[in-house]
């Protein structure tokens, strides 16, 4: 396991490194190392203040991941362990793209379009990260869809978590931010959810996944109670927090 990733996860995604923790022994290296590059693609944007410069830090992650599908290797503490995940594991080098290329929507403050670029949004970053980790486990492709769905679910809901803090930093997060258009939105992620679950499944999947076992409760809580959103108050107790992974690590289902 890289120590350098653990420790980046442990500091800056204690959700996913909680849900790393709980995942088989055998997983955890592969999950915090894509929950790594996840991180320090994710945090680009919010570096600096100077646009260009974002820009170029997003691109330097496009280019560093085009490199290692080459099996040229840039130093980098996250670049080289995921570099071998990525020929190890044959990684789809598109889908890393995509997810890097989302997050240039964070680097400027115009809203999202309409709602397919939010849905899109979601589907590039999140839904993308879990089928990256559930590849990175030897998941099959009948699993991805899946994967998608409930990593869509499950970043809406953290999408949701972060309304407030968007909103401090100058963004426009949600099309509608009305409570009853919260609350569609929200049922639109059980929707999905519902979907991962009728889905073809794969026990390789099921570590990957467990990053996202606060997704129902959560998208749940902000169906009836959307104003918490806006009020930075849509979060589980610590204790159903740990119920509910425990729960999900033990029986595999979500």
């Amino acid at each position: 396991m890289s120590e350098a990733c653990a420790r980046l996860v442990e500091r800056s995604d204690p959700r996913r490194f909680q849900a790393a923790l709980a995942a088989p022994l055998v997983a955890r290296a592969p999950l915090l190392v894509l929950y790594a590059f996840n991180l320090e693609v994710a945090r680009a944007p919010w570096l600096t203040t100077e646009p260009m410069i974002a820009e170029m830090r997003l691109q330097w992650w496009r280019d560093a991941v085009e490199d290692a599908s080459r099996g040229v290797v840039r130093a980098h503490e996250v670049m080289s362990p995921l570099a071998d995940l990525i020929s190890g594991a044959d990684l789809p080098v598109a889908v890393m793209d995509r997810l890097i290329e989302a997050r240039r929507w964070d680097i400027y403050k115009q809203a999202f379009e309409d709602e397919t670029a939010f849905d899109a949004y979601i589907e590039d970053s999140s839904a993308a990260l879990m089928w990256l980790c559930a590849k990175a486990l030897k998941a099959p492709p009948q699993a991805e869809l899946a994967c998608r769905a409930m990593g869509w679910a499950a970043g809406l809901a953290s999408y949701l978590q972060a309304v407030p803090e968007l909103e401090a930093r100058g963004r426009v997060p949600l099309i509608d931010g009305r409570p009853e258009a919260v609350a569609r939105l929200a049922q639109r992620g059980l929707d999905r959810l519902a979907e991962a679950r009728k889905a073809a499944r794969h026990a390789a999947s099921a570590p990957a996944m467990l990053a996202g076992w606060q997704a129902e409760a959560l998208l749940r809580l902000a169906r009836a109670e959307p104003q918490r959103v806006a009020a930075g108050a849509l979060h589980l107790s610590e204790f159903k927090s740990r119920g509910l992974l425990v729960w999900q690590a033990l029986s595999g289902r979500f």
